[in-house]
């Protein structure tokens, strides 16, 4: 067990430039919150998906398709290519964000990590200007370059939060957050919404198709202006291992400590136990926020604009539940609020299962009620993770984190994908993905909370 006492511990805030350096660290936040919503969890479904299908001889505004492609010689159907690639990108990733977690901790110079692959995600997502005509090819790769420089940064993002708070701080830092995150993310998606409005023409599916393109170009836009603002107020935090490194290759050194730390990790079972949980809940939490367009437009068979109003609607409630879960936190604990939203989510799936076709208020009711745990049970999450770091590893630890965390869910766009190819229904499919809140809940429920923290060698929170 890791000493309690170890100078390895990350260096503080120094009072004076707190509450700036945590205004930049929201930040990011708004910044990055504009992939997440406009792209992921919007525009990118349907359009990946008409393009596909144009690909697959369908024409353009057909109620159904039941096309294929071959990308690479594999046979897929063309409304399973979006949920393919999302789980190829998450398995790229598996690779990518633990490496990039070992190397931020051991850099001096965590901001340019973070510059690097915020501005390589943007500048790809705004490279989705080319994907016209039948390119899903292109699409689908820059997606996957999008997707995992998205999570890269996220990991480097995370790893500042245990140096912007003590234990008791770190719930409610990590709540506001996500919190602002929602309001930029739901400005330019609100922004967005304007665009399709006044510029759409009934019956005219190009020029739907082509805003839908322009809206992700913004997104990558939107990313790479807001991002200039947490590179100039956010502060270095080199920790011990960056500072005895000093000299050594950050690359090649990052692979050892990575390595190491595999070997290591079985010293912290219980913190290994709370990744899983979180890896299988939050992989329902973003299956559903990913393919909830795709469900909207083909199963349920709402306009774009409906989707944007609902998807609207969650972001400017997210704001308000991030901030409450976060008060219910301090009263509660982070760990019981967290499971509170679980069965809250479970309740989610069941109601979506049951929505009725061509009807838009109930999908906005509903929408509302994901808006309301979206945001604290994602916020939460993150901010118990952090208690169950050893310190000086939290770069590390966050890659591992972010495998299943803003987008980068597996396993459950694969069920998607599989279910809706064997049976051609997305309302099974949709089904698939309650095992994942229920097995998610039984195993977080498993975790003794205050013992994993001291295991970890830190001090647990007043209330847990």
């Amino acid at each position: 067990m890791a000493d309690p006492v170890t100078p390895a511990v990350a260096e503080p805030a120094r009072p004076g430039s707190t509450r700036r350096e945590r205004t930049g660290w929201y930040f990011y936040d708004w910044a990055n919150s504009a992939f997440q919503t406009t792209v992921i969890t919007v525009f990118l479904g349907p359009f990946l998906t008409t393009v596909t299908e144009l690909a697959a001889g369908c024409e353009l505004g057909a109620d159904t398709c039941d096309g294929v492609v071959h990308p690479l010689g594999i046979r897929v159907a063309a409304g399973s290519y979006y949920p393919y690639l999302i789980s190829l990108s998450v398995f790229l990733t598996v690779f990518v964000l633990p490496v990039v977690g070992a190397i931020a901790d051991r850099s001096a110079h965590k901001k340019r990590l973070l510059a690097a692959a915020a501005f390589t995600g943007a500048g790809a997502t705004i490279a989705f200007a080319f994907v016209t005509g039948e390119r899903y090819l292109l699409g689908g790769a820059l997606f996957l370059i999008a997707n995992i420089a998205f999570g890269a940064a996220v990991v480097v993002y995370n790893s500042f939060l245990p140096q912007l708070g003590g234990p008791d701080d770190r719930d409610g830092i990590s709540s506001r957050g996500w919190a602002i995150g929602y309001l930029g993310g739901g400005l330019l998606l609100a922004l967005n919404l304007v665009a399709v409005t006044v510029l759409s023409e009934e019956g005219n599916a190009q020029r739907t198709l082509d805003l839908a393109r322009w809206s992700i170009v913004s997104a990558g836009v939107w990313w790479a202006a807001f991002t200039l603002l947490p590179l100039r107020w956010l502060r270095e935090h080199p920790g011990v291992a960056a500072v005895t490194g000093a000299g050594a290759n950050v690359l090649t050194d990052g692979f050892r400590q990575l390595g190491r730390t595999l070997r290591e990790i079985k010293a912290y079972p219980l913190t290994l136990f709370f990744l899983l949980a979180f890896l299988v809940f939050n992989d329902g939490i973003q299956t559903v926020i990913t393919l909830a367009s795709q469900y909207g437009t083909e199963e349920l068979r709402l306009e774009q604009s409906t989707l944007i109003v609902t998807i609207l609607l969650v972001q400017f409630l997210a704001f308000g539940g991030a901030l409450t879960l976060g008060a219910l936190a301090r009263r509660i604990g982070a760990w019981k609020t967290v499971l509170l939203s679980l069965v809250l989510w479970t309740g989610v799936i069941i109601a979506a299962f049951r929505l009725p076709a061509e009807a838009p208020v109930p999908f906005m009711v509903l929408g509302g009620c994901i808006g309301l745990v979206l945001g604290g049970s994602q916020a939460l999450s993150r901010s118990l993770f952090s208690q169950l770091i050893p310190a000086g590893k939290e770069g590390e630890y966050y890659g591992f984190y972010e495998i299943s965390d803003k987008g980068t869910s597996w396993l459950g766009p694969l069920a998607f994908g599989l279910v809706f190819q064997l049976t051609s229904s997305y309302r099974v499919g949709l089904v698939s993905l309650l095992i994942f809140f229920v097995v998610g809940f039984a195993l977080l429920a498993a975790v003794p909370m205050r013992k994993a923290i001291l295991a970890a060698g830190n001090t647990p929170p007043r209330v847990l």
